[in-house]
């Protein structure tokens, strides 16, 4: 299987080192929730495209040379003159990432209807985040999902400093979820990600059972943190694993790199969701123990389970 991943690659600036008063030390790091999944997809050995626009400059020049480096295929991408999108990210005490974009005219955002290939019904997009949400090229985004043949998945990934209204940003998921169930897709949140859009965090859960019966998804996954993982079926059918205790180092890439994991193994074998859950529950454990987005080979994935 092809599995084209389509949204943002952009660079998140994390502090390093505070020199004095006047100064500090940042690192550049190559990121995106969508570029994170390509990255960890091809690292497991998928046939990984990577579906996105690149900026000439030179952060984008090295989003381009990352992406290479982890064997992700630039066929599809688009080369354009717009500016790398910035993430300035902070850590809190329990190493969990808070983000600030700089994103006005910048390359993740301008989508152009042309811009966007066609694909077979035996391919699989993956998509989401912000590249979804925030126009001006979040429509032509929702046009093509809307039409495409393939098979999709949509990481909601919310970002509420980028669009605080909820009820406008949930209408513009709303319209993805319809747009994936189209085709019997799959939506992943996590239980913040859900209890953010629609103002209660008490269960999850029913929210992801409405939305399952409502768009005719085939599952919405729910990350739990450290309590793991659940996907929601149709009927109410309920698969849940659980997490690893491990140290956390930072959250970075965590939830993208558990839609590869959990992409590579249902692609293999739809029948068992538990084994595709905690394939995914695995790669999100070994990440969270490194700095930054660095998801695990296959070789590493197969040894963290045994």
């Amino acid at each position: 299987m092809r599995f084209v991943v389509c949204g943002e690659a952009l660079i998140d600036l994390m502090p390093e080192q505070a020199i004095s008063p006047e100064e500090s030390r940042w690192i550049a790091r190559s990121g995106g929730g969508p570029m994170n999944s390509a990255v960890a997809l091809a690292k497991l050995g998928e046939d990984t495209h990577y579906l996105g626009r690149l900026s000439t400059d030179a952060f984008g020049r090295q989003l381009t040379s990352h992406l290479e480096a982890a064997g992700v295929a630039l066929d599809l991408a688009v080369t354009t003159d717009d500016a790398t999108s910035l993430a300035v990210v902070s850590l809190d005490d329990e190493g969990k990432a808070n983000y600030h974009f700089h994103f006005d005219n910048t390359s993740n955002f301008n989508w152009r209807r042309g811009e966007f290939p066609e694909l077979e019904s035996d391919d699989w997009l993956h998509f989401g985040s912000l590249a979804a949400i925030i126009g001006p090229g979040a429509r032509n985004v929702l046009d093509f999902v809307s039409r495409t043949e393939a098979v999709a998945s949509y990481d909601i990934n919310v970002r509420p400093s980028t669009l605080p209204d909820r009820v406008a940003y949930f209408g513009l998921v709303a319209d993805l979820m319809r747009a994936v169930g189209r085709n019997g897709g799959i939506v992943k949140a996590s239980d913040e990600d859900i209890a953010w859009l629609v103002d209660d965090d008490e269960n999850p859960l029913s929210y992801a059972q409405a939305w399952v019966e409502e768009y005719g998804l085939s599952m919405f996954i729910v990350t739990l943190g450290p309590d793991g993982v659940a996907a929601v079926r149709p009927g109410g059918v309920v698969v849940q694993v659980p997490g690893h205790k491990v140290e956390v180092v930072d959250t970075v890439g965590a939830g993208d790199t558990f839609m590869a994991g959990f992409l590579s193994a249902y692609a293999s074998d739809p029948s068992d969701v538990e084994a595709a859950l905690s394939r995914g529950a695995a790669a999100a454990a070994i990440v969270v123990t490194r700095r930054g987005a660095k998801p695990p080979t296959r070789a590493e994935l197969d040894a963290f389970q045994g």
